[in-house]
């Protein structure tokens, strides 16, 4: 490993059923993307689109998961944020993802806002099944540790 390289935990999964949970999340996925030697910009935008989807959960699914997993790609390395719920789905995937579009109360720019944030961005959901939510922000250097090694 060169110096200017680090280790990086490849993998991490947080509950999300309370606030607890989304600032558990943002953390992790910001020493995450600190320790892939992302910018500290890059940093709190991976922070802000886990807050999205992860306050997604508990507002309209009471509880989920959220996986960070770090990725390798062509762009190099980048984190990798997984948003489960098993909640009552999303009817109109084009319409919730329009700016301004909410069935709660809220501004409606939780997922137009980050997919916005992210590199890449990708949501799959079944009406009474769950949502999953899937994004990616490239642009890492370090190498992941992998489970059960050490540095």
């Amino acid at each position: 490993m060169d110096d200017h390289e680090s280790s990086v935990s490849s993998s991490r999964q947080i509950a999300v059923k309370s606030e607890e949970g989304i600032v558990l999340a943002r953390q992790a996925g910001r020493a995450m993307s600190a320790g892939l030697g992302l910018s500290e910009t890059d940093q709190t935008l991976v922070a802000t689109a886990i807050s999205e989807v992860a306050r997604n959960i508990i507002l309209y699914a009471g509880r989920g998961v959220v996986e960070l997993e770090v990725t390798t790609g062509p762009n190099g390395s980048g984190l990798s944020i997984r948003a489960v719920d098993e909640g009552p789905g999303i009817p109109d995937i084009e319409l919730a993802m329009r700016d301004g579009y909410s069935t709660g109360r809220s501004l409606g720019l939780g997922l137009p806002g980050a997919r916005r944030l992210m590199d890449d961005f990708s949501i799959t959901s079944e009406p009474g099944l769950g949502t999953v939510v899937t994004m990616v922000k490239w642009g890492g250097t370090a190498v992941p540790l992998m489970e059960g090694s050490s540095p």
